[in-house]
Parts: C-alpha cells; structure tokens; sequence
C-alpha cells in the first residue's frame, strides 16, 4: 500500500511544546516548539502561528510565530488565569479562552491581551464548578457578524450576540423566550437544574455546514442544534457510548460530523472493548457508522482529548492526536485511517493550518 499522504501542515500541540507535521509524503516534524511550554490549541494561516498554554512551570501565555520567528505575550492576561487553553479568529481580532474561565481578546494579532468582563459578570458564575481539568473555557466558535458561542467545562454553552459585550445561557433544550419573554441568561447548578437543560459539562462544539448548525460533544451524549443554540437535540443513539471529547464537522457536508466515544468516564476514558474507531454520520447524527480500518484493533488504551480532532476545510481529510503520542489521519473522510506520527508527548490539539 503506497504510504498515504499530509494534505496540510499540522499544528500539534503537546505537553511539551507544540509541533508541525508538514504536509507531502516525507513525513517530517518540527519541533518541540515554545520552550517546551505545553500547548493547550495552536491556530494559524499562511506564515502566522499562535499557540496557546501554560501551567506548572510555565506562566500562561500566547506564543506568536510569523516567518518563523516566534515570540511569547503574556500581557494582559489577569493575575488568576493559570492557562490560556482555546484560541480563535473573529474578523481582525483574536480570541482567547482561560484557565479559570474568561474570554480574552487581542486587537493587534496577539501582542497583547484585555478580558471581555461581560461573560464573568453573568449571574450565578461564581458558582460555575470545574470539570475534571478545572473551570476551563475551551471552544470558541464565530460567526463573522458578531455571534460568538462558548464552552465551559463544566459550566455549558453561553451565547453572544454582540462580539461578547452580553451573553445568555444555552444550556436548556430550548432556549427559546417564555411567555414572558424571559431568556434563560441566569446560570443554575446542577442543584436547581430543571428537567429540559442538557448536561453543563460540554466537552467540545465544532460548526457544520449549515447556517446555526452546531454539533456538541458532551459528558452525557452527542447534541445537535440547528439554530445556534437556541435549541438541541440529542443524537447519541446509535454510538457505543455516551461518553468521548473532541466532535469534528464536515466543511462542505452539512450531516456529516465524526466523533470518538470513550469508555466512560470511570471506566479508563479508552475506547470501548479496547478497539479503537471514530464514528462518523452522514444524516446530522440521525444515524452512525464505526469506522477502524488502519486503527488499533485490540488492546487500544489512548484517550483523543477535546480539542485533539480537526478537518481540513480544503480536503476534507480527517485527523486526530492521541494522549499516547500518537498522530493518525485519514484522506478518505474516515474510510481508512494511517499513523502520521507516533512516540510525540501527550497530544492536547491538532488543526490544520490554513493557507
């Protein structure tokens, strides 16, 4: 079988720094990169890289590499975050997510940072509890008109309309106003949850093809909604598991998504029977396929974290880090799966970079 190829340049980041798969049939990797620091997500395009981490030995930041010269900015940044751990584009201006959870954001490609308070001024977000990573903001998605939407581990999905200067809470399965005309913008603990809120511990949201069509990941199932949150569905059945991380969407499918359930989540968080397979869907989560061929068919004990899947948006072609160092890859949108890297530290997030 002739040895299958990178279609794009890869940003891996690691615990120990974050590395580039370059794209071709040689399979050459760079790195690590940042001073070793660990990189919770890298994003970039063209000659522009940003990779974001920190923690333990390493005060949070935001490395910046353009023509391959790279420089660290941490100002900005309050006192208490402990790790910067998502980054996204918005128009001329960056995104940041933190460790305590905050939004950030740099207006001059990511020299400097100042905090969108808004989010934090939410009622009832002293009370947000941590996830098993502690109260982290880690996926951030865009719509180009201002809409931003948020996920927080394991407070839930939070809306703004207005490039983060108000937010409302998006944790119910309708979002909808009462007859009151009342918006659900007051954030309620596990405690005082009513009966139609999905579970507050998102683990990762991506964008389908659609407009408001969001695909969720979650600590209790797969979700779907089709009008930017306003509602969800549930879309797990047909998955061997409830449980997993990272959900990817298709960029020029609407109904196709991948995602790579676990175990549980006291049960070892690897894949279930020890065979491991990401499943994909065709019909918007209606329905679901297990896909393995080139994957660990016995014996398979790696975790892919939240933010460890990614989708060319040029090809389609689907990828995916391991916490066991490994990298795999798939040119046919899931059909058959090769090992692009292996022996890499403990990978955090892989993406493309852009052209």
């Amino acid at each position: 079988m002739a040895q299958a190829r990178l279609t794009s340049d890869l940003l891996v980041g690691t615990s120990k720094g974050l590395f580039i798969l370059r794209a071709g049939d040689a399979r050459r990797v760079e790195g690590p990169l940042c001073d070793g620091m660990g990189i919770n997500h890298a994003i970039g395009h063209g000659n522009q890289i940003w990779a974001a981490g920190g923690g333990g030995w390493h005060k949070p930041g935001v490395w910046r590499c353009r023509s391959g010269q790279w420089a660290l900015s941490q100002a900005g940044f309050a006192p208490e975050v402990q790790s910067v751990w998502s980054l996204a584009r918005d128009g001329g201006r960056l995104l940041a997510g933190t460790k305590p959870a905050a939004l950030y954001e740099s207006r001059d490609a990511g020299e400097t940072w100042a905090k969108l308070p808004a989010l934090n001024a939410l009622p009832g977000a002293d009370a947000w509890s941590p996830g098993a990573a502690g109260l982290t903001l880690h996926s951030i998605l865009t719509d180009g008109t201002g809409g931003i939407w948020v996920g927080i581990s394991a407070a839930g999905v939070f809306h703004s309309p207005d490039g983060g200067q108000s937010w409302e809470v998006r944790n119910r399965r309708s979002n909808r106003p009462g007859p009151a005309g009342d918006l659900p913008r007051h954030w309620e603990g596990a405690e005082h949850r009513r009966e139609d809120e999905i579970f507050h511990c998102v683990h990762n949201m991506a964008w389908g093809e659609a407009p408001g069509l969001i695909y969720m990941q979650n600590h209790q199932g797969v979700y779907r909604s089709r009008d930017g949150a306003l509602t969800w569905e549930e879309v797990t059945q047909g998955l061997p598991s409830t449980f997993g991380f990272p959900v990817a969407a298709h960029p020029h499918e609407a109904g196709t998504l991948w995602t790579f359930p676990l175990n549980g989540d006291s049960a070892g968080r690897f894949p279930p029977d020890g065979r491991a397979a990401v499943w994909r869907s065709r019909d918007g989560g209606e329905s679901w396929q297990g896909l393995g061929e080139g994957l660990p068919a016995k014996d398979c004990f790696f975790t892919v974290l939240r933010q460890a899947m990614a989708v060319d948006a040029q090809s389609a072609a689907v990828y995916f880090g391991t916490n066991s160092g490994s990298v795999f890859g798939s040119t046919d949108e899931g059909d058959s799966w090769h090992e692009f890297a292996r022996h890499l530290p403990t990978v955090l997030s892989v993406e493309v970079l852009a052209p």
